[in-house]
């Protein structure tokens, strides 16, 4: 569905954050006269108010009801589409499509692809997989946009022109490229384990939702992570699978770089910590070279690469602590990577928040073999994460508190520490939904409440096109 297909029915924006105001700015630059509903929350709509659009009806009373009435619905990414008022509008004949799906209708060719469109997707790294992607594309002299779920939504730049597209999607976008029918050039998925199962329902949606980037979207090639077992049994006839992670292509012994069997570069130096992040690279090579770049030249130039903040991001130090912000980490899996970074030095890692129902089974099992110094449990499901850990701290193998807030919780974990050399570690596991409206302010919060100046950390390299 293009935006011209638009024009004359009966249309709704429903959600007024960034997605949703980049919906509405892209629908008056192609129909500027056309009725338009906007659905929204109360707080919401006085902004929206202040456009003074004589053509936009502003609605707050949201209900299956009333999204029945409309013929088309464009919908935020954070707004799923199993919701009950969303599948009782669908069971009227409403149809939801979201910005990613127009801009993808879009931008296609006459066969139905975008011949420069790379995608990223995956439970963990995709956002710094697509920065990279972008990094290095920059690096090869092609002009390229660095847009999606990373910070910029795609219609932002309805119409740009760009040699190439990094294309962050999250779960709740991949659905709408295969929606819009168009083939992306290239997809890449990092790796899958359960997340956003409120969003989705269950585990098996989550998980089919996310490979629709390659399963439905059917890419010219997928680039999968041959290390993760869900990935590793996909058959996509489709497309030309390009693999990593394994001696077929690029992979890493150590901290050594391998492209199949030969030896490329060592990477302990790159700014990319933990060895999920060098793994990311290994993903982001084996798209250039599908993308008939010369990746193996290209790869020295990750050490110009800057680091994303609120991903495994150092904030400095204060008496002898460093401060860590990984506020992005929202599964327990997440935690465990982040750990495993700082496994060398005493650690006091900060975990909780938003609960989802996601099992901690796994990081307890790794607390047991391997303990951190300190665990400091908040959120929400911060007494469900306490009580599954108490029975391994119980012979003061690690110290384990429990806390009130973040503020608490930082306090609690510096306490904890020894006077020099530790690490407070902000790794959550777990969404930021209640206290803070994204893990963006969760960690804009660390920072501030750590010493350090939140309007410095904030800030994500390279979006746009450059």
């Amino acid at each position: 569905m293009r935006l011209s297909d638009l024009a004359g029915r009966r249309v709704a924006l429903w959600g007024w954050g960034q997605e949703g105001r980049a919906a509405y700015a892209a629908l008056r630059a192609r129909l500027p006269d056309a009725p338009l509903t906007l659905l929204c929350r109360a707080d919401e709509a006085q902004a929206a108010r202040a456009l003074d659009d004589p053509q936009l009806s502003i609605d707050t009373d949201i209900s299956g009801e009333r999204l029945a009435g409309f013929e088309v619905v464009i919908k935020s990414p954070g707004i799923s589409p199993y919701s009950e008022l969303a599948q009782a509008a669908a069971a009227h004949g409403t149809r939801f499509v979201g910005g990613t799906a127009l801009w993808f209708a879009e931008h296609a060719n006459a066969q139905g692809g975008i011949d420069n469109a790379l995608c990223v997707t995956g439970t963990k790294g995709k956002s710094t997989t697509t920065a990279l992607l972008a990094h290095l594309l920059r690096a090869a002299g092609l002009r390229t946009a660095l847009a999606g779920n990373i910070g910029l939504p795609l219609l932002e730049l309805l119409g740009a022109s760009a040699d190439a597209w990094a294309i962050e999607l999250s779960s709740y976008q991949t659905g709408d490229v295969a929606a819009s029918g168009v083939r992306p050039q290239i997809a890449i998925v990092t790796n899958l384990h359960p997340e956003h199962l409120d969003w989705h329902g269950s585990e098996q949606r989550y998980i089919a939702d996310k490979l629709a980037l390659v399963t439905a979207a059917r890419p010219r090639v997928a680039v999968l992570n041959a290390a993760d077992p869900r990935l590793a049994a996909l058959h996509l006839p489709d497309s030309q699978v390009h693999w990593y992670g394994d001696a077929r292509g690029w992979h890493l012994r150590g901290d050594a770089l391998y492209r199949g069997q030969t030896f490329v570069m060592d990477t302990a130096t790159l700014p990319l910590p933990g060895q999920h992040n060098r793994g990311n690279l290994c993903a982001v090579l084996t798209a250039l070279d599908a993308f008939g770049l010369d990746a193996a030249a290209l790869a020295p130039q990750a050490a110009g690469f800057m680091p994303l903040p609120h991903r495994l991001q150092p904030l400095g130090e204060r008496d002898g602590v460093l401060y860590v912000n990984d506020s992005i980490s929202t599964t327990p899996m997440a935690t465990l990577a982040a750990l495993a970074v700082y496994r060398q030095r005493p650690v006091a890692v900060l975990v909780g928040g938003h609960d989802r129902g996601l099992p901690w089974d796994t990081f307890a099992d790794a607390v047991r073999v391997q303990p951190p110094h300190a665990v400091v449990t908040m959120g929400q499901n911060g007494p469900r994460i306490h009580a599954l850990l108490a029975p391994l701290a119980a012979d003061n193998r690690f110290v384990l508190q429990q806390a009130a807030d973040l503020a608490e919780a930082v306090a609690l974990a510096r306490a904890a520490l020894p006077a020099k050399g530790g690490v407070v570690l902000l790794s959550p596991g777990a969404p930021s939904f209640g206290p803070y409206p994204n893990y963006v302010a969760r960690g804009r919060h660390f920072a501030a409440l750590a010493g350090f100046d939140p309007e410095a950390i904030s800030g994500i390299p390279g979006l746009g096109i450059a």
